[in-house]
């Protein structure tokens, strides 16, 4: 009895023990299970960008300036730092701001002599130091107005970039300004030059392409008008709208400028290879010269019939770590693929040829004029290759069509700082991975925004077009 007692016992205490050992192994599984769970969780959440949102994605966001010089080096530090002038042996008119910053004032005649004089001389800056521009070498063209701010950010940025040494920039203005010049003129790491829109409504503010007095009022039907007699009376655009200077100068500036670089200037009047298209408000990534040369590549082995690429996005989130050497192929669409922009003069030869489709759509936007042409006008439509992992992004809080109360916020440079901070390990990939984007429905012939009724705009946009 105590011997069965015994082997009773055993067995139970056996059977417990092993009853343990499966418990306590399908414990450790599930805790790391767990474990590797949370792990994934938090990769995840690092690999994908939030750019936009109403939080910082970052949980050291800081958008002071100290911060964002942190981010700087410091011998670029002087790119963002304004030069106090004592204005007492100047000989011109001004005023100082409520930074302590002597802010000179032109008039008329002389605005107009010095923007003739940069576009006669076509001054290249440092090319002694960098040599001539090579024909592989990316020409990036600059669209700049008055924001100081942005500007001082974009050229950090540039600054920062590989090769940038052997680009040239094409600083191409509707706003002459002695503070802009100067710093354009202090960009130490490259070849530069400067062009200058000389129809500008700086230039002509009382007059067409400006606001002449005798012109009809934006709101004023065209009765009224054509009793009125005032000068534009004949031609509102499809919405009934007149015309508003202030709206019409981008379209006409970005066509001048292209017309201009291709075509009129002696350094670019031969060059076969990329021009990049910039705005003021723009930031760049380190690699995007990098990234550039290798969407050219790509395109000319995988995707032949590809004549635009795009370095940005409006996209708001981004995962570095899946897309930063991705790029989709897909059909040029105005509103998604119009920041960071890039062709050849291959076609450019082709835009320029449905320059009247261009110059007389009533939009007043140069990139859905851009649209207008490819659907309707080119034998090959325009299809971009973008990149999934942005190398251009977008830090103005201002401009045409938008003023906030803080204009001169850095709150979305701090950010980019950031995500490209992050990013960093995912820069410079090896090689491109092409995606392709799903077409769900034919793109829709769109009708235009308007403002581009009046016919000496049509005019004078034509008057500009070189083929």
């Amino acid at each position: 009895m105590c011997c069965i007692c015994e082997r009773t016992c055993h067995m139970m205490s056996a059977g417990r023990s092993q009853i343990w050992r499966r418990r306590n192994g399908t414990t450790f599984w599930i805790r790391a299970g767990l474990v590797l769970f949370i792990v994934i969780f938090i990769w995840v959440q690092i690999s994908f960008i939030d750019f936009g949102g109403s939080g910082p994605p970052f949980a050291d966001f800081n958008d002071s300036q100290a911060a964002i010089l942190s981010m700087v080096p410091v011998v670029l530090h002087k790119f963002l730092a304004p030069k106090p002038k004592n204005g007492t042996n100047l000989g011109l008119n001004g005023s100082y701001n409520n930074l302590g910053y002597f802010k000179a004032t032109f008039n008329i005649s002389d605005i107009k002599r010095s923007i003739a004089q940069y576009n006669l001389q076509q001054t290249v800056y440092n090319e002694d130091l960098f040599g001539p521009l090579q024909n592989d070498s990316i020409v990036i063209v600059i669209q700049i107005h008055d924001r100081l701010t942005y500007l001082r950010h974009l050229i950090v940025s540039l600054a920062q970039a590989r090769d940038i040494s052997q680009a040239l920039l094409v600083f191409s203005h509707d706003f002459y300004d002695e503070e802009i010049n100067s710093l354009i003129q202090s960009v130490d790491f490259c070849k530069v030059i400067q062009i200058f829109y000389p129809f500008s409504i700086q230039t002509h503010p009382s007059e067409f392409p400006g606001e002449d007095p005798g012109d009809c009022p934006r709101d004023i039907k065209k009765d009224k008008a054509l009793q009125l007699k005032c000068n534009n009376a004949l031609y509102p655009d499809l919405y009934g709208h007149y015309r508003e200077a202030k709206f019409t100068q981008t379209k006409h500036h970005w066509w001048w400028k292209v017309n201009r670089v291709f075509n009129q200037l002696e350094i670019t009047r031969n060059h076969s290879g990329l021009l990049l298209f910039l705005e003021e408000d723009h930031y760049v990534a380190e690699d995007f010269i990098y990234i550039l040369k290798l969407m050219e590549k790509t395109c000319k082995e995988a995707c032949r019939h590809c004549n635009i690429l795009s370095l940005g996005t409006y996209l708001k989130t981004y995962n570095y770590y899946g897309d930063s050497k991705k790029v989709e192929i897909t059909p040029w669409i105005s509103s998604k693929h119009n920041m960071g922009m890039a062709f050849n003069r291959s076609t450019w030869n082709e835009i320029v040829k449905c320059a009247s489709y261009f110059c007389k759509y009533d939009d007043y936007n140069w990139d859905w004029s851009l649209q207008h042409i490819s659907q309707n006008c080119l034998k090959h439509k325009l299809h971009a290759m973008v990149a999934r992992g942005p190398r251009v992004f977008h830090i103005g809080e201002c401009g045409v069509h938008h003023k906030k109360d803080n204009c001169g916020s850095t709150a979305v440079i701090s950010k980019v700082q950031q995500v490209l901070r992050s990013a960093k390990r995912h820069l410079y990939p090896d090689y491109l991975t092409l995606t392709y984007a799903t077409i769900l429905k034919k793109n829709k012939l769109r009708k235009g925004n308007g403002g581009w009724g009046d016919h000496r705009d049509h005019k004078l946009c034509m008057s500009m077009t070189i083929t």
